[in-house]
């Protein structure tokens, strides 16, 4: 006989949730670093398109 402070079969089985969210906060992670980089990506390239070199920049 299981007594009352025994947890039920659907409470010891959170671990599969956590991946999950774990996962979710990584993909929205990457997607916010990917966006940087690209915008970080643009930046420069427009930058190049000023006619500016580095060496101008010094």
């Amino acid at each position: 006989m299981r007594s009352p402070s025994d947890p039920d079969q659907g409470q010891t089985s959170r671990k599969p949730q956590r991946p999950s969210c774990r996962e979710d906060r990584l993909k929205a992670a990457l997607r916010a670093n990917m966006a940087r980089r690209k915008a970080q990506a643009k930046a420069r390239t427009a930058e190049d398109a000023d006619g500016r070199t580095e060496k101008d920049k010094g």
